[in-house]
């Protein structure tokens, strides 16, 4: 089970509107376990609305009932059988930071696997491949919907979930997430780790990669001890990377620990925080920037950033340290 982050987290999203939007089968299915996200939500100080569409027949009253008594702070809106559900909750009037669409499946790329963030440009890139994807076969001229909504900006952020236990608590409290976030207009902040709070997020981020052999383990205690050395990077106020500063030299510094939340690899979040780095260290007065890596992708970051993978003997020592692990070097 995920670890949640509920004191970090709350703070981007206490006092916030959500819309919470599914279906009637959806929602009797999963009925239990959605009631008690919603008042998860509640308790955090979350606004919510909850849309749905269960119609009036006798033997979902009980459903009506529940709702009433258990979610008081919710508004509930009910979606008559003859509306479109998803027009309706995309165009509703009221201002909204989060609509989390409840789905039997999250959105899937065309090789099957999850797609954990993405913006609008990139779901019109292989629009063809989200759409037939999800769970839902009438979702793919939905995409087309969100996408407009996001890109007017009616609409921040746009999750789509599959429902069930504890699906939207790890979504917005954890930070693998459940499902998939659809945005564009990311808020990316960079700065020291200001809190204990903070460094067990980073030893969270961290230890996701523990199975990987290219990442030296850094451990809570000793991000604590170094928390002037550990930068994060922040989307919407949630950390989401971090980086630590390895001195060499009084004009080298080095890069370690470069790590990036799983769900958004692949967004220029690494991009974001080396480039945030390099700026922050040549404030400092660093020239020369190094690291070592064997991971593929880095390496790819690297070359991209205009490192260079060299050898060189003015970094014998520290080479030593690493035997095998290539050196990218960027001279400011």
């Amino acid at each position: 089970m995920p670890k949640l982050y509920v004191e970090e987290y709350t703070k981007s999203l206490s006092g916030k509107h959500v819309f919470i939007a599914c279906r009637e089968g959806i929602l009797r299915d999963h009925f239990s376990g959605i009631i008690a996200d919603i008042k998860f939500l509640n308790r955090q100080g979350v606004k919510t609305t909850l849309f749905h569409n269960i119609s009036n027949r006798f033997s979902n009253q009980k459903h009506f009932r529940e709702i009433a008594q258990r979610l008081p702070e919710t508004r509930v809106v009910k979606v008559l059988p003859e509306i479109n559900f998803y027009h309706h909750v995309l165009s509703f009037q009221d201002p909204v930071y989060k609509i989390i669409f409840l789905e039997r499946k999250y959105l899937i790329d065309q090789k099957g696997s999850k797609i954990n963030a993405i913006t609008t440009q990139r779901i019109r890139q292989a629009f063809s491949g989200y759409g037939d994807l999800i769970g839902n076969v009438n979702f793919k001229s939905i995409l087309e919907m969100i996408c407009h909504k996001i890109d007017q900006g009616s609409i921040d952020r746009v999750h789509i979930l599959p429902a069930g236990r504890h699906t939207i608590k790890h979504e917005l409290f954890s930070i693998e997430g459940s499902g998939t976030l659809i945005a564009n207009n990311y808020e990316e902040a960079f700065h020291e780790i200001s809190s204990e709070h903070e460094a067990r997020i980073v030893a969270g981020i961290l230890s996701m990669y523990r199975r990987e052999p290219f990442l030296k383990p850094r451990n809570l205690q000793y991000i604590i001890e170094n928390t002037s050395h550990f930068y994060v990077s922040k989307i919407d106020g949630i950390i989401v990377g971090c980086v630590e500063q390895i001195d060499i030299d009084l004009d080298t510094v080095e890069i370690g620990a470069l790590a990036i939340s799983a769900r958004f690899r692949n967004q220029r979040v690494g991009k974001f925080t080396v480039n945030a780095f390099l700026r922050q260290m040549s404030k400092k007065g660093y020239k020369h920037f190094i690291s070592f890596t064997n991971n593929p992708q880095l390496q790819r970051l690297y070359r991209d950033l205009g490192f260079e993978k060299q050898q060189t003997q003015d970094y014998q020592a520290r080479q030593a340290q690493s035997p095998g692990v290539a050196m990218f070097l960027k001279h400011v």
